[in-house]
């Protein structure tokens, strides 16, 4: 009698944990297939996307190898569409660019004139809401 009552709650347990998982990854595959679409046109994801879950003014930091030779692209998205600042720095915290003085474009296309490792800050808009998830992805091709 025992027994079956223990089997019963992980019964439920188990079903449970497995279908919000299910739930909850149904708005990140959403994001992650709308934001491929930002980078689809000529450039190849680079296979490494990064995400934050933010509340606030929280600000999320990614680290990034560039390398010279290749156009890139960077590119946000949100699962509710917020809008998604994000500003790039080398390794001395030498402004590159930032999407706050380009009218907060969600996209970014450049040249590496050299190999660089790279900081990329991303965080929600202000008046955006108290949390969302940034993500942040960056393809590449050849320069020609």
């Amino acid at each position: 009698m025992k027994s079956n009552k223990i089997i019963t709650i992980l019964f439920v347990v188990i079903l449970t944990a497995g279908f919000s998982a299910g739930t909850n990854s149904q708005p990140a595959e959403r994001v992650y297939s709308e934001c491929f679409v930002k980078i689809q046109d000529g450039f190849v994801h680079n296979s490494q996307p990064m995400k934050a879950l933010l509340t606030g003014s929280e600000v999320a930091e990614f680290r990034t190898t560039l390398f010279e030779g290749n156009v890139y692209r960077i590119a946000t998205c949100s699962p509710t569409d917020e809008k998604i600042w994000f500003s790039v720095y080398d390794t001395n915290n030498n402004l590159l660019f930032s999407s706050t003085q380009q009218n907060f474009s969600s996209s970014w296309d450049f040249k590496m004139e050299g190999n660089m490792e790279c900081v990329i800050e991303a965080g929600l808009m202000p008046g955006s809401g108290d949390s969302g998830m940034a993500l942040v992805l960056i393809g590449f091709r050849n320069a020609q």
